[in-house]
């Protein structure tokens, strides 16, 4: 508009004086120069100060801003923190709870399935049990190991002659235990079990001079009175299978012993100078299996095996699976039981596990018994948690 304004006047002053008109237009423009460098002058003092005045908005706004993300992170941080300690305190809590109780369930129930599989299916070949168990468990090993999740010794000849008798031990162990829970129930297998901890502590006695505390023998001798009158008021009872269990004691506190023994030669026989829980558990089940393919055929089992109807049915190798499964995982679970509270705590878990499998047998297997012998069962029970704290103090 301001264009069109001033062509109208000129053209007024053009037709009517001339000569003024280029004056008059002279002095106008000049005066509208002038006033326009004010007017430019005026607004860039407005323009700056406004430019000014935003910037320290700005920066206001921008302090504002920081102050309210550090309080904010602030916040997040200790509530992160916070939140970081509360579950680093519930593992905690929970970690010897859960670890405890996997322990107490792995042991129940593999003790429940090897009976199960022996005198449910009434399969009368506890060497190839053995055998199928022990290869589970070291093929689980061995993928283990190879995948990383546990760390084993790399086998040598050396380290292999050194555990050889410990592995003997170790099968007979384990077959004598298979038969005498065949014929034996699963409460006093339990209660006569306590008998290999009295020939332990004798055995340490004399090879290592190890004496043990008046509570201790106290809890030992209850023990025997036990065991004795429980067998004498055992309504099932089977000479065959407390022979056998009988040997199985032997041979358990002679695998202690052994196993105390031959451990530091082993250690020297490793080139890390130690030996974990992986790799004993590896040599014993690896070492194991040539042995037990010669007993199967130095015993006649494998004739049996190739004709048993039992072997032809689905439910009986998830069953024999399982409980190879479960022999490993009480490994494993011993070892994290043990690291989440410490010996005192699992040799008194280890005793009182004793009395839930002795109930589950009785009920689960419907054993007769009479009164005398379910008082015998308790009280060899009350005399392995005796024996436990007696230890413990």
């Amino acid at each position: 508009m301001s264009s069109d304004f001033k062509l109208d006047i000129f053209s007024q002053h053009d037709s009517e004086e001339p000569g003024l008109g280029t004056t008059l237009t002279s002095k106008m423009l000049l005066d509208e120069k002038v006033n326009a460098v004010h007017t430019v002058r005026e607004q860039g003092k407005l323009s700056i100060n406004n430019f000014a005045t935003n910037a320290e908005r700005r920066a206001v706004n921008d302090r504002f801003l920081k102050a309210n993300k550090a309080t904010i992170g602030d916040n997040v941080g200790l509530l992160d923190e916070e939140e970081g300690h509360h579950l680093h305190g519930s593992a905690k809590k929970s970690g010897p709870l859960i670890s405890g109780a996997a322990y107490c369930v792995s042991s129940c129930s593999m003790i429940m399935l090897n009976k199960i599989v022996l005198s449910g299916y009434n399969f009368n070949a506890g060497i190839s049990l053995m055998f199928y168990q022990n290869f589970i468990t070291t093929m689980v090993v061995v993928l283990l190991a190879l995948s990383g999740r546990i760390s084993v010794e790399k086998l040598n000849w050396r380290l292999v002659r050194v555990w050889i008798p410990v592995n003997v031990i170790f099968i007979g162990m384990l077959v004598s235990g298979m038969y005498s829970l065949k014929y034996i129930n699963v409460a006093m297998v339990t209660i006569l079990k306590n008998m290999t901890n009295i020939l332990t502590a004798i055995g340490e006695l004399y090879l290592f001079r190890k004496h043990q505390n008046s509570k201790v023998w106290t809890a030992m001798f209850l023990m025997i009175i036990s065991a004795v009158s429980g067998g004498i008021t055992d309504l099932s009872f089977d000479a065959v299978g407390y022979a056998w269990q009988i040997m199985n004691c032997v041979l358990t506190a002679s695998y202690s012993l052994t196993l105390r023994w031959v451990m530091d030669e082993a250690k020297k026989s490793t080139k890390s100078g130690s030996l974990n829980e992986a790799s004993m558990v590896l040599l014993n089940n690896l070492l194991s299996l040539p042995f037990a393919i010669i007993m199967i055929f130095l015993f006649g089992e494998w004739d049996y095996v190739i004709h048993a109807d039992v072997v032809k049915l689905p439910t009986f190798w998830v069953v024999a699976t399982t409980s190879g499964l479960l022999g490993l995982s009480i490994s494993f679970n011993s070892m994290w039981f043990l690291h989440q509270t410490g010996p005192t705590t699992y040799s008194l878990v280890g005793s009182l596990n004793k009395i839930p499998i002795s109930i589950a047998g009785i009920l689960v297997f419907t054993v007769p018994l009479s009164v005398s012998n379910l008082f015998s069962i308790l009280f060899g029970l009350f005399a392995g948690v005796l024996f436990a704290r007696a230890k413990i103090s």
